[in-house]
């Protein structure tokens, strides 16, 4: 099959997945644009958020968590017995079977802090991962999920609340500090999603890492799993290693031994001091747009399967 082929066979299937169900009128003759042999990053977006269910193939994650796909996703449920599936509209809440079964075993652990009746879920990925129309540079192989922060007290919204509420917000002082709603709650549900076994890394504010350093007095291996990142004081994101058997999955390195709450505190220090800028550090380069020919050959086929 030539590329030109391929390229417009891509195309007729997105305006099919895009007709909502009814009876697509006959394809127009469109010109296809050159791109040299490889789609542009904006036509990836669009084919991989035009698909509204995952592929029926075997389910597999391909490649890194930021240039990858998602073979035979799995949709977690709008609504379980512990949890709640928010921003329903997004239609992000599709991920790899092991994620799937993640997100409800913590859910139950969650279920029995007090003041939470389970966890809401944020963004997990899109049917068949792949880059996503907005937001995340990563969430496409099926194996992140976000968590919202906020107390699931309430596993009755229906979906206009979903689309209406919004987490909280746990940092002070731009993340330096947690402010007074965190809980020990918090702690207790990041602990249990860290000592997961399934679990590569979870990425929090830097403040949130060095206020559960400091308030841990048992065990802490599972420190070491929590990574401070900017932003994420709504919402953590958790990452889950590749399954096992998973060829084709990529794993991040994993984090450097010991607690990481050394790194944490650098990170807190340099919020409340900032270093000065270097003169003679050059200007950031703009970020390479990714295409077709950056995610694994598997994505192909999994865009073009039923």
């Amino acid at each position: 099959m030539t590329i030109r082929t391929l390229l417009t066979f891509f195309l007729v299937a997105t305006l099919a997945a895009c007709g909502g169900g009814r009876e697509a009128p006959a394809p127009k003759q469109v010109e296809l644009p050159r791109y040299s042999g490889v789609l542009s990053t904006k036509q990836a977006k669009q084919l991989f958020g035009a698909k509204a269910a995952g592929s029926a193939q075997s389910p597999a994650p391909y490649g890194s968590y930021s240039k990858g796909c998602l073979a035979g996703g799995a949709q977690l449920p709008e609504t379980g017995p512990t949890w709640q599936a928010m921003r329903l509209g997004r239609n992000r809440n599709w991920a790899h079977p092991e994620t799937i079964d993640f997100i409800q075993d913590l859910s139950r652990k969650a279920a029995r802090q007090p003041g939470w009746n389970g966890i809401y879920v944020g963004d997990m990925s899109q049917p068949r991962g792949g880059p996503m129309l907005t937001g995340h540079r990563s969430h496409q192989s099926g194996l992140d999920a976000d968590i919202w922060l906020r107390p699931a007290d309430n596993l009755n919204l229906s979906r206009q609340a979903r689309e209406d509420i919004s987490s909280i917000s746990l940092r002070r002082a731009n993340g330096a500090y947690t402010n007074d709603k965190w809980t020990r709650q918090h702690h207790e549900i990041l602990k249990a999603a860290a000592s997961d076994p399934r679990v590569a890394r979870i990425f929090i504010f830097p403040g949130a890492k060095v206020r559960m350093c400091n308030d841990e007095k048992g065990d802490r291996a599972w420190l070491r799993k929590i990574r401070p990142w900017w932003g994420h004081h709504y919402h953590f994101h958790v990452r889950l290693a590749c399954p096992p058997g998973a060829r084709g999955c990529v794993d991040q390195s994993p984090p450097p031994a010991g607690d990481g709450c050394d790194d944490a505190q650098r990170w807190v220090n340099n919020i409340l001091n900032p270093p000065p800028p270097d003169p003679d550090a050059p200007p950031p380069k703009p970020r390479r747009e990714l295409t077709m020919a950056d995610l694994p050959q598997q994505c192909a086929s999994v865009l073009s399967a039923r």
